[in-house]
């Protein structure tokens, strides 16, 4: 790999992957594709099953340096959904960490492959722009997954438009808690890579364990998603941070309040595995009139708002080089890439966005988005948790259903509602938590609060 060699040459004593220097990292790549080369001699797509860890991702720089299509698996998936997202995409060959190899049959756990024999290879440095380096599958959670192929074109367009718009600093660690299997987590480790800086690596969220490294200014960049920052924000001092990097899900309109109040350098971001993470963004603590937005685009991304109604809401489609051009085995969506998200641009080019549009909620005829009753119920301090869902209703067609996880009376809850939303918007039932179930992300999952 280009980047990984060049860093280390220029900056061999440079931490990168915790307090693995790139000279290591490096060093450390080439090894292990020697070890891989024999396994993967005649496959040409292969899987990948980890935790975060520093050998997740040394194995991946391996298999592609190997020229390999790595296909990275959540690992919160069942037996039966990692066999069938392997079958659809043909994969026979499975790399796992040691905690990991018994969810799937016949794989290779990262200490096997350092116990066998191994022949000395050269990786390969240059890809041209439409070769896949890795693939991730997305909506999983939701019905049949569709395979999103990330290539060094996206990677590339990515990581030089965050460098413009967030820049560099030589004493950048940017913590790595989000899950590497997910752009999230993976674009902080291409990020950092192509700006020779370093990287903390965490295996999961512990929110303790963040704070320290907060408090001893050992980070100064994070990239969260709003569960966790709801979980630390009262215990955070602001450290040495320079970024707190929050998206991944509609974001509570009270937490943000709450972090400009506190001064934390948070951006809001917007972004999917489509576009290889982040297609706007910006700093709350320089533009506080726009905290209700997601941000301006990055350097190369075109937003345009398609289908508006009478406010000016609509439809938001994406043009980007940091765009896939079509899902694996589909046709090419075309010049322009239909988001699923309802929202509206303003006069300074920030985007909002108001909901899925698979989400809202259309009752009597009168849309409802969810967004705009959650970011009200999270205003109340007992609350730590919240979705609205859609039911099915003879009636009004659906109507809103309210999941909270808090300490507040279901009677206080509707008495405030009652006083702040139009009678059409109140929910009709409310159902309590202990908390809401999420996936690997920190996303609440709407489709596992039945009604």
């Amino acid at each position: 790999m280009k980047w990984l060699k060049e860093q280390a040459e220029k900056r061999p004593k440079q931490a990168f992957l915790n307090e693995r220097t790139f000279s290591e990292i490096y060093i450390q790549t080439q090894r292990m594709g020697n070890h891989l080369s024999s396994l993967v001699a005649d496959e040409s797509r292969v899987a990948l099953l980890s935790e975060n860890s520093v050998d997740m991702a040394i194995v991946l720089f391996a298999l592609l340096g190997l020229k390999k299509e790595v296909l990275l698996l959540n690992t919160h998936l069942t037996e039966h959904e990692l066999t069938e997202q392997l079958d659809e995409l043909g994969i026979s060959r499975v790399f796992t960490s040691d905690n990991l190899v018994r969810k799937v049959a016949e794989s290779i756990s990262f200490s096997e492959i350092m116990a066998g024999p191994s022949s000395k290879v050269e990786l390969e440095q240059n890809f041209s722009d439409d070769k896949i380096a890795v693939i991730m599958n997305t909506s999983a959670t939701t019905g049949k997954f569709k395979s999103v192929p990330i290539t060094w074109g996206m990677i590339s367009s990515h990581v030089k438009a965050s460098q413009l718009t967030i820049g560099v600093q030589e004493e950048d660690n940017w913590l790595v808690v989000l899950p590497m299997f997910h752009v999230s987590g993976l674009s902080i480790i291409m990020r950092s890579l192509f700006n020779g800086t370093a990287t903390t690596i965490l295996s999961k969220f512990d929110e303790n364990e963040i704070l320290q490294l907060i408090d001893e200014h050992k980070i100064n960049m994070m990239s969260l998603v709003p569960t966790m920052l709801s979980r630390m924000i009262d215990k955070m001092s602001k450290g040495h941070l320079r970024m707190i990097l929050l998206g991944g899900e509609f974001i509570p309109q009270p937490l943000i309040s709450k972090s400009q109040k506190l001064g934390l350098p948070v951006y809001k971001t917007y972004g999917m595995t489509e576009s290889f993470s982040q297609s706007v963004t910006f700093n709350i603590l320089e533009f506080p009139e726009k905290l209700s937005s997601v941000g301006q685009a990055l350097p190369g991304v075109q937003i345009e708002i398609r289908q508006k109604d009478s406010t000016g809401a609509g439809e938001i489609w994406l043009q980007s080089p940091m765009l896939m051009t079509a899902y694996l085995g589909k046709a090419p969506y075309g010049e322009a890439f239909e988001t699923g998200d309802i929202g509206y641009l303003d006069d300074d080019g920030f985007l909002y966005v108001l909901n899925r549009r698979k989400d809202m909620i259309i009752s009597g005829g009168e849309n409802i988005y969810p967004k705009e009753i959650e970011d009200l119920v999270y205003t109340l301090p007992e609350i730590r948790e919240c979705a609205v869902v859609p039911r099915t209703d003879r009636t009004w067609g659906q109507v809103p259903v309210l999941f909270v996880a808090g300490e507040c009376s279901e009677e206080k809850l509707r008495y405030f509602m009652a006083n702040k939303l139009a009678k059409y918007k109140l929910p009709h039932e409310i159902h309590f938590m202990d908390s809401l179930p999420k996936n690997a992300s920190g996303k609440i999952l709407r489709k596992d609060l039945k009604v």
